[in-house]
């Protein structure tokens, strides 16, 4: 398996990246959190577009995304609308859907896009497509924010992310109990070394879940989410403490 390297960054290399969302509704509102994200210890930045109030304006989408490159300069950016239906905040078309990632896609300001695998294996392959012919990664992904599936269905769910042609497999998950979060952490292991010829991103959220974004470098995960000033979703912990703890496992090993 071959690490994605996006700008100067290798993910799939090393300690797992982590990546800061960006969280806000407004213009103002979004280049104040990124500016402040650049002084944080990170590699990554997402954009969580879907709680951007212009949004549905793909072209004023698209002169935002041109504004946080200006504030970011070489951090790599990933761009995520994520939908009602997977944890994010508005609800959308899969024709907008699209749409919406494609175009932005095309404007060449950010590195990566997350497609979301619920939206159908036909629109999310044309899509990855697309982005690919801009030159740009995907992260296809799956969000489970009611339970945590069995672990023959989370291999075989990174393995179709795989075939449709994701740069990236991404997968997050709730666990009820501890016994999810072993399996979870059980999926990736299997994922990683048997299955995977793409990284992986893997978490079980909540509280009890917080040991996965900790220990992805022993599992199999490459990238693990940290938050600045607010959580895009549940079990995040702050950035300097994870980077603490993902250095502390990394120099072990």
């Amino acid at each position: 398996m071959k690490p994605v390297v996006v700008r100067n960054i290798k993910i799939g290399e090393g300690r797992p990246k982590i990546c800061v969302p960006v969280v806000a509704r407004d213009e103002a509102s979004i280049l104040k959190d990124a500016r402040e994200i650049r002084a944080l210890p990170m590699d990554v930045v997402e954009w969580r577009a879907d709680w951007y109030e212009d949004v549905t304006s793909i072209g004023k989408t698209m002169g935002m995304a041109a504004k946080l490159r200006q504030v970011l300069g070489d951090i790599p950016v990933l761009f995520t609308f994520r939908s009602a239906k997977e944890g994010g905040k508005m609800e959308i078309s899969p024709e907008d859907y699209a749409a919406l990632n494609c175009r932005v896609a095309s404007g060449g300001q950010v590195d990566l896009v997350d497609v979301e695998l619920s939206m159908g294996d036909s629109l999310v392959e044309d899509v990855i497509q697309k982005i690919h012919m801009e030159g740009l990664g995907v992260i296809v992904s799956s969000h489970d924010f009611e339970k945590t599936p069995p672990k023959e269905e989370l291999v075989s769910r990174m393995e179709k992310m795989q075939r449709l042609g994701a740069d990236i497999a991404k997968v997050a998950v709730m666990p009820r109990s501890g016994d999810d979060v072993l399996t979870l952490l059980s999926a990736t292991l299997e994922m990683h070394e048997h299955h995977a010829r793409v990284p992986l991103i893997t978490m079980s959220m909540s509280s009890a879940g917080v040991i996965s974004r900790l220990s992805g470098e022993v599992f199999g995960s490459a990238l693990t989410f940290g938050a600045a000033s607010q959580v895009s979703a549940p079990g995040q912990i702050g950035v300097r403490d994870l980077k603490t703890v993902l250095d502390i496992v990394h120099n072990s090993r």
